[in-house]
């Protein structure tokens, strides 16, 4: 019996052949959704659809921009957030 998490149908199931002959269902799992901007929700470029696990084995220079406030905020908010605190 598979596990509860894919007992349904929105997993891609793929059916390999084991070295001792028998036939067994591995589940795919679906992609990460894209990454967003956490104040104005716009999609973030620079970062992969990857999940976490996937990501650590990145080097680091290749997870996210490498500016601050880089792989949380699209360059427009952080330029304004920048802004904001130099005025303060």
């Amino acid at each position: 019996m598979p596990a509860r998490r894919h007992r349904s149908r929105t997993y891609k199931r793929r059916f390999i052949r084991t070295p001792g002959g028998h036939a067994v269902v591995h589940y795919k799992e679906g992609k990460v959704g894209v990454a967003r901007c956490a104040m104005c929700g716009r999609q973030l470029g620079g970062v992969p659809r990857l999940r976490s696990s996937e990501l650590r084995a990145l080097p680091r220079s290749s997870r996210r921009p490498n500016r601050p406030y880089g792989g949380h905020l699209c360059p427009a908010c952080a330029r304004q957030v920048i802004k904001e605190a130099a005025r303060a």
